[in-house]
This record gives C-alpha cells, sequence and structure tokens, in this order.
C-alpha cells in the first residue's frame, strides 16, 4: 500500500508523478530542482543558492509528513557539473549534520528547465 504526500509549500509536480510516496515505512521524495513555489520559475542564483533552495523545498515536503532532515536515509544529487561538487557539499553539510544519510552524487548531461542540481531523498517514517 502507498500514499500520496503531497504540500503546496513546495512545487508541484510538473508532470506525472507525485511529490512523495510513503511506502513500507519509508518517505520517497521525487527529485526537487530550484523552482520557487510561488511562482514555478527557476531561481536564476549561484549553485550554493540554488542548492539551499532545493533542500529548503525538500523541507516542506518532509514536514508536510510530520519528518525532519534527520529522517533522510538516503540521497541522490544530481549535477551538471561535478565543479560545482565542493560548493553543492559545503551547503548540503549544514542540512545534514549527525548521521548524515547515505548519498550518492552524479554528474549529469541536463536536468529539468536548464538547472545545475536536484536532489531525491529517502526518509524512514517514525
Amino acid at each position: 500500500m502507498k500514499t500520496e504526500i503531497k504540500t503546496t509549500k513546495a512545487p508541484q509536480a510538473i508532470g506525472p508523478y507525485s511529490q512523495a510516496i510513503e511506502a513500507q515505512g519509508f518517505l520517497f521524495a521525487s527529485g526537487q530542482i530550484p523552482l520557487f513555489v510561488e511562482t514555478g520559475e527557476v531561481m536564476q542564483g549561484t549553485i550554493e543558492e540554488q542548492t539551499h533552495l532545493v533542500l529548503d523545498n525538500i523541507g516542506e515536503i518532509l514536514r508536510a509528513k510530520g519528518l525532519g532532515y534527520d529522517s533522510v536515509v538516503k540521497t541522490t544529487v544530481f549535477l551538471t557539473d561535478l565543479a560545482d561538487f565542493a560548493a553543492v557539499n559545503g551547503v548540503y553539510g549544514t542540512y545534514f549534520q549527525e548521521a548524515a544519510p547515505a548519498r550518492s552524487c552524479v554528474q549529469v548531461a541536463a536536468l529539468p528547465k536548464g538547472v545545475k542540481i536536484e536532489i531525491e531523498i529517502i526518509a524512514a517514517c517514525k
């Protein structure tokens, strides 16, 4: 059995997918890109600013289920340029500190709407 988790405080799905799904004690959140929730527009900022926005939007999805960043057990970070890794890591580390989640980070040829970063998460439901 699965349950859709949805919030108006994070960007809405722009295709046939859910913001997040809860199943078997875990929350699986779709990849988030740096979109402003109010307008759906892409943030045209630095990689650090974009990473903050992505992680803030992920935080809203977690809160919709009553969870926090400490519930995240796995993340996947997609970058269009691995040269941004250190900058992303600096921001990422402020959200995930103690017992940071397992993580994969890969460079991809392109991301939706031409953004530089996308992050997806899996969290353990309490």
